[in-house]
């Protein structure tokens, strides 16, 4: 039996429409749902169940290879934070750290000129047909979040085209996510509690797991519907909105079986200023670089990229606390 949704789901499939009446009734349940929860389901003749399932089988893969060989596309050797994720590598806050591996792919950009430090080439392990069915699904569900974008602008009373013109090489990353099961293992969350840094998430997952925190400040599981993705709210559009949406804290508790998820974090470009689009409101937020900011927050959950600031090779500019954004005041674990 289907489980019933605790979360809203949208039907997306009309952002597609030639209709603006069609996509401007996608963009108010979009308004709705991400008012109300900031977490919710899309389904959609968009979705190409085949790119899902390819990208699975390129995970089991990658992630039943030996540690030798995961390790030499280590994240901390990329030019871009891409490549492989150990278990124990990420952490957010104080605390144990996470138990989960990952193999993570951003916008794989390759002139010599305009990089930043999450724009530049990825790290691709040497297996035949991980980049080509990552790649795939990353520019698929890359496609589906330009849709979406539109949809947002609508939402908020913008001109239907204002992402565009900052969508054109945007720092999203795909996060390939491995949660191993070990019964006698500690209890370890899978990953800690924490808002997503970039406009929106959308999260396609095998098994449960994942939890949000609820308007009463109580963890709720977010159960799997067939056909759909998981979508939810992250601090850039938290401000966008002047607060309208709110990037909902979540977390993956220890898990009871294996688990693979993908998550797409969707971003503007790396100089976009992130600032409140709602016309006639009074800003909630101060302004704040888009890509600064993610890479900030990035950086104080990397081990790696934690090593380089305590060395002083690396100067965190008007970081934030990564507790910043979202429902923190009612969270307890």
């Amino acid at each position: 039996m289907t489980p019933r949704p605790v979360l809203p789901l949208v039907d997306v499939t009309l952002l597609a429409s030639d209709r603006l009446e069609d996509r401007l009734a996608v963009a108010a349940a979009l308004d709705q749902a991400c008012a109300q929860t900031g977490f919710l389901y899309i389904r959609g003749a968009q979705l190409d169940a085949a790119l899902f399932r390819r990208l699975l089988v390129r995970a089991e893969a990658y992630f039943s290879l030996d540690q030798a060989t995961k390790m030499r596309s280590y994240i901390g050797g990329s030019e871009n934070h891409s490549g492989y994720v150990p278990v124990g590598e990420e952490q957010f806050g104080v605390g144990t750290s996470d138990l989960k591996e990952a193999y993570d792919v951003n916008f794989d950009y390759l002139p010599a000129t305009g990089r930043r430090p999450l724009l530049g080439p990825n790290i691709w392990p040497d297996m035949p047909g991980f980049r080509e069915d990552v790649q795939a699904y990353y520019d698929h569900v890359t496609g589906i979040g330009r849709q979406l974008f539109r949809g947002f602008a609508l939402a908020l009373g913008l001109a239907e085209n204002h992402f565009d013109a900052y969508l054109q090489n945007p720092p999203s990353q795909l996060r390939l996510i491995h949660y191993p099961f070990d019964a006698s293992a500690e209890d370890r969350p899978g990953i800690g509690a924490h808002t997503d840094y970039e406009c929106f998430t959308l999260l396609f997952a095998t098994a449960p797991g994942l939890q949000i925190v609820d308007k009463n400040g109580d963890w709720v599981d977010v159960p799997l519907i067939e056909d759909t993705m998981i979508m939810n709210i992250g601090d850039m559009m938290e401000i966008l909105s002047n607060g309208r949406y709110v990037a909902t804290r979540h977390r993956v508790k220890k898990v009871p079986e294996e688990r693979y998820s993908f998550a797409l974090f969707h971003a503007c470009d790396y100089d976009y200023v992130v600032a409140p689009a709602v016309r006639g409101e009074v800003p909630r937020y101060a302004p704040l670089k888009g890509g600064e900011h993610l890479f900030n927050q990035t950086a104080q959950t990397f081990a790696y990229l934690k090593r380089k600031v305590a060395r002083g090779e690396l100067v965190l500019a008007d970081a934030v606390p990564l507790d910043s954004f979202g429902q923190r005041d009612m969270a307890r674990a």
